[in-house]
């Protein structure tokens, strides 16, 4: 199943955001500190979730699992950026460019999963919280991470094998900054219309079969916030899901447009793309412990538990 295009072509040339040096220089120092920061955040929430007896919850168990897919997505892409703006050439190998369109569709489309499990996680806890140890048991939990990667997976390798199917005999400039099947269709000579209905199939079915489930929660959890009779009730219920429903925004809101939308090589495909697997990866971290009594607590007990050990 290795690389079978009918070509001569073994790399491809990426346009990258920008071909001005002093430019160049700028969004490297800013990409750099956007990855730093991406790494620190989500490292550290999973370090808390798992250290602090506290978070050991099905809601922070998955929180720990969305930021680990959080890594794996901008680490799929800011390297490889990274390298690009320091570097006269922006190449990329066809084996190169096929494993990051797999790694995108793998992480991006399991945290779409995540997102939805996320959200019925927040339903059992406002609408059914006298059930809710029932409801989301350990087992069910550790289920539908592992069918969320199960269903992520089967959609990567079906899209790996419509980018493999693909022939590229003369283009070989990608207007973009990274490798993305809706960026490498303007580069085939083949007929790619049946690749992308089924692209369009996977995104509605992947991305619009996740964001209804989604959607149905919340209109669940808006009922049942109305009917609290205390303002201090509706307060907390809301809290509990806020941070959710921001990341869940960010995320489909930019994915969908990506991949829905015909490829343009125009700034909105850049921007789309920069939104939900490069800032949003970096939000997530920021907006659950920010908007989180119970994160934040945790933070600062384990960061004074390893203060403690190093003044030993």
């Amino acid at each position: 199943m290795a690389l079978r295009n009918h070509s001569t072509i073994t790399q491809f040339i990426l346009i990258g955001l920008s071909d001005d040096p002093r430019i160049q220089a700028l969004l490297f120092v800013l990409f750099l500190g956007i990855y730093l920061l991406t790494l620190t955040g989500n490292l550290t929430m999973i370090l808390v979730i798992r250290t602090d007896s506290h978070l050991h919850s099905p809601m922070y168990y998955f929180l720990s699992n969305l930021s680990f897919l959080d890594l794996c997505l901008s680490s799929v892409t800011l390297p490889k950026l990274l390298e690009d703006l320091l570097s006269e050439k922006k190449t990329i190998s066809v084996g190169g460019c096929l494993a990051q369109v797999f790694f995108v569709f793998l992480t991006a489309g399991n945290e779409a999963c995540l997102l939805s499990v996320m959200a019925y996680d927040r339903y059992a806890t406002i609408c059914h919280p006298l059930l809710y140890d029932q409801v989301m048991s350990n087992q069910l939990c550790k289920g539908l991470v592992w069918g969320s990667w199960g269903l992520a997976s089967l959609n990567a390798v079906i899209i790996l094998l419509l980018a493999i199917n693909l022939d590229f005999c003369d283009a070989q400039t990608i207007h973009h900054y990274t490798c993305e099947l809706p960026s490498l269709f303007p580069l085939s000579c083949s007929d790619f219309s049946i690749n992308i209905s089924i692209l369009s199939f996977s995104t509605i079915f992947l991305g619009l079969g996740n964001f209804f489930p989604i959607f149905f929660s919340y209109v669940r959890i808006i009922i049942n916030i109305l009917s609290i009779s205390s303002t201090t009730g509706k307060s907390k219920a809301f809290s509990t899901c806020s941070s959710h429903l921001i990341a869940v925004i960010l995320f489909f809101g930019s994915g969908m447009l990506r991949y829905l939308m015909p490829p343009s090589g125009s700034s909105l495909d850049l921007l789309s793309s920069l939104q939900y697997s490069v800032i949003t990866p970096m939000l997530n971290p920021l907006i659950y412990s920010l908007r989180n009594k119970e994160v934040k607590t945790a933070v600062q007990r384990t960061l004074g538990k390893y203060l403690q050990y190093f003044e030993q």
